[in-house]
């Protein structure tokens, strides 16, 4: 029987991304264009929003600047998003920016700019921490909306509630997290069953988080997700649940 490790090893192998959500929000069926789009709007909203108010540093402006992006999405005016030219959130970076730095540039003659954007906006940039980190919460905020969607499907699960109190209690021993859960669950449960359902809910969370990084990928494959969770500072969610030679296994097979 595959011990956790290999299970997510072999979800990283079989990955595939969600790229096709981007190509129907542009195909000719208007319904299924319309569900599209608003799943990418679902989707990416907070990580657009929170990028262009660090980036314009006056919330007024970041929100009609956001909206006029999410309009965007929800126009259909990504047909020429293509896994092959590189991640989306590179190519979704780049419109954003490329619309505050215009938004800046005529708001900027009746005042004088806070920021430079032109340093921000500029298109062959690949490592900007702004959108980094709003990207990395974005990713987060789904994987945790999803494991919630899958818990409610499981009503015996206590995965949500388990990983959120480690995450409040990193230093409590398995007793002190057993008696805090049964207080939550009001259900008997021991340290040795804590355990267990932690080590259990931190492989599905990694597994979602998985899921989400690859969505946005050319192909999802374990050296991309690798270099995208690396990238996003995601890699500690996943690494001691990985074997060590995950890759070269999968190289070989």
């Amino acid at each position: 029987m595959p011990g956790e490790s290999d299970t997510l090893s072999q979800r990283l192998d079989s990955m595939t991304t969600r790229w096709s959500v981007v190509r129907r929000a542009h195909q000719a069926s208007i319904v299924s264009a319309g569900q599209a789009r608003n799943e990418l709007v679902l989707r990416y909203s907070k990580a657009i929003r929170a990028y262009v108010r660090a980036i314009l540093q006056d919330d007024g402006r970041a929100d009609e600047v956001a909206q006029d992006a999410i309009v965007r999405l929800l126009s259909g005016d990504f047909a020429g998003a293509d896994p092959n030219r590189g991640r989306f959130r590179d190519l979704l970076k780049v419109s954003v920016r490329n619309m505050a730095r215009n938004h800046w540039q005529k708001e900027n003659r009746r005042r004088p700019a806070a920021v430079d954007v032109e340093t921000i906006a500029g298109a062959d940039a690949t490592d900007d921490p702004e959108w980094l980190a709003s990207w990395r919460q974005n990713a987060l905020d789904l994987t945790w909306s999803a494991l919630e969607h899958l818990e409610r499907s499981q009503p015996d699960s206590s995965a949500v509630v388990l990983l959120r109190l480690r995450a409040a209690f990193p230093d409590a021993t398995s007793e002190e997290l057993a008696q805090r859960l049964a207080k939550k669950t009001k259900k008997p449960i021991t340290p040795e069953s804590v355990r267990q359902q932690l080590r259990r809910a931190r492989v599905k969370f990694a597994e979602l988080l998985i899921t989400e990084i690859a969505d946005g990928l050319a192909s999802g494959s374990p050296d991309e997700v690798e270099e995208e969770l690396a990238a996003l500072g995601l890699m500690d969610y996943v690494r001691d649940l990985l074997p060590a030679d995950w890759k070269q296994r999968r190289n070989d097979g």
